[in-house]
Order: structure tokens, then sequence, then C-alpha cells
């Protein structure tokens, strides 16, 4: 049995319906709610972000980042024995987008669940498909991130529908003679709930509580850089090595400010942060997985180089994986 686990292969999708600052600050205006580029620019970094098309679904945007990971990895779908989905925004209640993803590959017969962490679960479905793989249940993973995440905006409430947009990210995961991910390190508080979540759901035919997205942007921030920073640290001493070593830093694209924040607690430069919040806007679960094959796409990214993946999110989840590309 092979002992370790490596990423062969990236994938991101993008919907085509593309909307600037100025396009999103239009069509709200249109409703009697005012915004700016300059505003949001200013407070998230987020130039443009892209949404779905009515009756485009969560797996269709992870289906085709899939293809393009199996793609890089020249691995065919039905040699995938593994399926994670991580995802707020289901097609379903259930199934799971993952089997929904799977039947859209045209495969069975490999286990299929999803993760639901939020905008960390990028990083828990890599953990866990990680753990798979070492204990010999897995050979060769498919991980996804894919949202739909302007389905649960509230276009009323300018602090948060600017921030988020949809996509899919995937990478393929297969064992491996040599280390690939060297250390992971998850976490969860469930008393911060309150400060970011959709308190909604589903009974009796009706939807009970609020379907849209809440969230207390400043507690969220006070948060997230703390817990991050803690994250990182925890990765790099399980693997033995020092922040320097870092050769690419790729979190979760929520805010520019939060991103910069946690950089600079680990003394690295911006110019090792892969940045596409400006054009993604936060894509939740799909966002590290989109950042990294921006990143491996642009040739910023090169075999061998050592990255810190991480992310936090609703619930409150978060956490870190330091691996070797």
């Amino acid at each position: 049995m092979k002992p370790f686990s490596r990423i062969t292969g990236t994938g991101s999708y993008l919907p085509p319906r593309r909307l600037t600052n100025a396009d999103l600050a239009a069509e709200l205006a249109a409703n009697g709610v005012m915004t700016s580029d300059d505003w949001i620019v200013e407070r998230t970094g987020i130039r443009a972000r892209h949404f779905a098309a009515p009756g485009v679904f969560c797996s269709d945007l992870g289906l085709e980042a899939a293809k393009l990971a199996l793609l890089a990895a020249n691995v065919r779908a039905q040699d995938i024995d593994l399926i994670i989905v991580a995802t707020s925004t289901p097609d379903m209640v259930f199934p799971s987008t993952a089997c929904i993803l799977q039947n859209k590959l045209g495969v069975a017969g490999c286990a299929a669940f999803d993760v639901q962490a939020v905008c960390s679960g990028f990083v828990y479905a890599l953990t866990i498909a990680d753990a798979m793989i070492k204990t010999g249940a897995a050979s060769k993973a498919l991980v996804v991130g894919a949202e739909v995440f302007s389905r649960l905006l509230d276009f009323k409430d300018r602090t948060t529908c600017v921030l988020f947009g949809d996509g899919a990210g995937a990478v393929v995961l297969e064992a491996s003679d040599t280390p690939g991910i060297l250390a992971s390190d998850l976490h969860a508080d469930g008393k911060h709930v309150g400060i970011l979540c959709v308190p909604g759901h589903v009974s009796g035919g009706n939807v009970l509580g609020d379907p849209l997205l809440k969230m207390d942007g400043q507690a969220v921030f006070k948060l997230a850089v703390g817990v991050l920073d803690e994250a990182a640290r925890a990765v790099l001493a399980k693997a033995g090595k020092k922040a320097s070593d870092i050769d690419w830093l790729i979190p979760h694209q929520a805010n520019i400010r939060i991103m910069q924040s946690t950089a600079k607690k680990l003394k690295l430069p911006m110019g090792k942060v892969i940045v596409t919040v400006d054009q993604h806007g936060n894509t939740s679960a799909a966002s590290i997985g989109l950042a990294l094959d921006a990143g491996v796409r642009s040739g910023k990214i090169k075999a061998g180089d050592l990255l810190l993946l991480e992310g936090v999110g609703g619930g409150f989840t978060w956490g870190a994986v330091l691996l070797n590309l």
C-alpha cells in the first residue's frame, strides 16, 4: 500500500455570467439599495463575481471543474474510487450532490458523499480524502468544492450581497510513495453559530425560519484572523516546517483584509499569496480549489512547491492543510 497522498490534477469552473461591482450596484439601485465600486473594493477587495444562471445547480459547476481536474491528472472518471463534494448549497436536501455528480460523470459504485463545513469545506474534504487514502480505503479521490451562493443572498442587505459568488474547484488526490499532504488541522466551535448562518430549513413543504444569509462582519473578521493563524502554525509544527518555507499561501478568498492580516502574522509578503477574491468574490467551499487551480494554470504554482491551504467558515469551522504539490 502506498502510504501517502498527492494532488495530481486541479480544475475549476466559473459560470459565464460575470458581474462587476458597477453591474451589481446598478441592479441593486433598481431595488433601492445603494452601493458603489469604491465602497465594495475598499472594504473587501472584490471587483467582480460570477452568478450561475437559473436552472444551473451546484453539481453542474462541480462537473465542469471535475472534468478539468481529471484531465490534468490523466485519470479516467471510472478509476475514481471516492468522491467528496464540499458545499453549503446542494442540489437537493438529499441525495448528496456527490451522488448527483457521480451520475453526471457517468460512473457508479464508488463511495460518494458531501461535507458541510461552509467556507472550510474544501480543507475538511481534502483532509478526509487524505485519511481514507492513507488507510487504504481509497486510492484515487475526487475532491470538489462547489457553490451557488447567489441563491442564499439577501439583495436588500448591501453588507452581505456584494461579497459572494458562484463557482467550483476540484482536485484529484492519489495514493503515492512520496509525501504530498504533510499535515492537516481541523477545528470547530458551535457557540459562534449566530455570527454567520442561513437560519432556515424545510418542514412540511414550507421554508421555516429565514433562508437568506446573515452575518456579523466585524465578529467574523476578529475570529477569522486569530484561528487562521493558529491553524497555520499548527500544521507547520506538525510537519516540522517554518512559515518561511512556504512557497504559496492559498487562503479561503473571503476578504482581502483577512488575507492580508493572515499573511502579515506569518511574515509572508502578499507576493506569496494567491489572490482571486478580486475577480471571484467569496465562493465559500469553492474558493480554495478555485484559487489553487488559478495558481497552477497561471504557472505561479509549480510541482514541488510547499503550499499552505486554510479556510474559516460558518459553524464556526476552520482548518489548514500543508502540502507539497
